[in-house]
């Protein structure tokens, strides 16, 4: 009833995109704080700007990972290189974190004037899981986890969370390794054998796969079901509750 396999008895689940409608959020606000970037970088060191791609920058650099990683991976697709700086630099300063903190900036100011919204299928699916007398975890980069979940009204779905402050606290490196992912199975007390991963991010999906998950769902909101399955995607659907 369920789409698992025999054995698993708990399942992970990423937060935006997969729960709730915050994946749009992110790739808008990337968006923003990366083309304010490109056309003052390109002021100044007389190159041509070419716009952040909401779809396929938004995909290959930076859904999924960390905020700082992101930040890193598409300025070196671009051959950019800025000082790291630290978490403390003030939003839009010339650093990684600055860039960083602006992005997260943006998205705390578009969810406090929308609010969240959730994927019914998803919530549908995830009750039934519970139902079921399987155990959840939410497993997201996202610094704005506990504010996000609190603002959909849906934190008391989930047994445990791991997000980007608890992969600080420990050390968890940030997707497509897998280390958040067995760090929610830990925390459940089964192995990876025993879970499924719910992913809709190409590095989330690459994480459940390196972390040999039982079994790794793709969830494919924007047309990129292939691309799911090359990453390590076992099944893909368009919403959770085909898998009811």
């Amino acid at each position: 009833m369920l789409g698992l396999p025999d054995g698993v008895t708990a399942c992970l689940f990423d937060m935006d995109g997969v729960v709730t409608k915050t994946a749009v959020v992110h790739a808008a606000a990337w968006k923003d704080m990366f083309d304010e970037f490109l056309r003052d970088w390109s002021s100044k060191t007389g190159t041509a700007f070419v716009p952040f791609d909401k779809a396929r920058d938004y995909e290959q650099y930076v859904d999924g990972k960390p905020r700082l990683e992101g930040t890193k991976s598409f300025l070196e697709s671009r051959s950019i290189s800025l000082p790291e700086g630290s978490p403390s630099d003030p939003a839009g300063a010339q650093t990684e974190w600055g860039l960083s903190n602006r992005k997260n900036e943006l998205v705390q100011k578009v969810l406090e004037r929308d609010g969240v919204e959730v994927y019914d299928g998803s919530i549908r699916y995830i009750t039934a899981v519970r139902a079921a007398g399987l155990r959840t975890a939410i497993v997201s980069s996202s610094a704005n986890t506990v504010a996000v979940l609190e603002a959909a009204g849906i934190t008391d779905l989930f047994d445990t969370r791991v997000d980007a402050q608890v992969a600080g606290e420990r050390g968890l490196r940030g997707k497509p390794a897998p280390d958040t992912f067995l760090e929610a199975a830990r925390m459940l007390g089964v192995g990876a054998k025993q879970a499924a991963v719910f992913e809709d991010a190409l590095a989330g999906v690459a994480a459940g796969h390196a972390g040999g998950f039982g079994l790794v769902v793709g969830v494919d909101r924007v047309g990129q079901a292939e691309a799911l399955r090359a990453h390590g995607a076992d099944v893909v659907v368009q919403d959770l509750a085909e898998l009811l």
